[in-house]
């Protein structure tokens, strides 16, 4: 006769069992750790190598964004400088200098004249920031798309700074750039309408008045046929006499 087990047996043999179980169950886990380990290490190692890329690629990026204004801003400094030495008749040169910060391109004007450097906001009173401001937004609305832009600019008193002898070459700068590039402005000056009026395509004088308001008068009109077509692009200055 087979002897029966005993109770202490019976009870090791099912702990025996649970053990076994467990065991299979923590293997199994084991291994997906070990697993999920793996693909961590390796997505770490990648990271680690893109990582050490990332200065050559910020070196390249540089570079390349130096290549790509690199030759417009050369060409706005020669553009700029013709632009101060037509209108003030001196022998000064716009200058940029350039840097990359925070994975911008960053842009300083500068002017220099016999080798000595001079901040643009101190030389000639603010004429030359006048001159300089005109043409860097007639640069700036040009490169936009013009199915989307309308080429117009509105230029209020920008020869504010300027002596009235020399406001007819900025005035007639403006008209051939405004040409050149298709761009219609509008010149709102306080100066005599004889500084201007022979580079304007059509002169306007607006007039204050107390009763019925302001008045607005065309005072020279060298378009086609002396006919008045807004929608064209052109130069166009509008005087406003000084007082209210």
């Amino acid at each position: 006769m087979p002897l029966e087990a005993s109770p202490e047996l019976a009870a090791l043999a099912e702990e025996r069992q649970t053990l076994t179980r467990r065991l299979d169950r923590l293997s199994g886990q084991a291994s997906a750790k070990a697993e999920a380990y793996i693909e961590s290490r390796r997505q770490l190692l990648a990271a680690e190598a893109f990582l050490d890329l990332a200065p050559q690629a910020a070196a390249r990026l540089e570079d390349l964004t130096r290549e790509l204004f690199g030759e417009v801003l050369d060409e706005i400094e020669t553009d700029l400088t013709h632009a101060v030495r037509e209108i003030l008749g001196q022998n000064r040169t716009v200058v940029t200098r350039r840097e990359i910060k925070n994975g911008k391109l960053v842009i300083e004007f500068e002017m220099e004249q016999d080798g000595r450097t001079e901040d643009i906001y101190v030389g000639q009173g603010g004429s030359v920031c006048n001159i300089l401001s005109v043409g860097l937004r007639l640069v700036a609305l040009s490169q936009l798309d013009p199915d989307r832009h309308r080429p117009f600019l509105v230029l209020d008193e920008q020869d504010c700074w300027l002596r009235p002898d020399l406001v007819p070459g900025f005035v007639r700068l403006i008209a051939a750039i405004a040409d050149r590039l298709g761009i219609q402005v509008l010149y709102i000056s306080h100066h005599p309408v004889d500084l201007f009026a022979l580079e304007a395509r059509r002169v306007f004088g607006l007039r204050p008045g107390r009763e019925n308001g302001p008045t607005l008068t065309i005072l020279a009109d060298r378009t086609a046929a002396g006919a008045v077509d807004l929608s064209a692009p052109q130069a166009e200055a509008q005087t406003t006499p000084g007082g209210e």
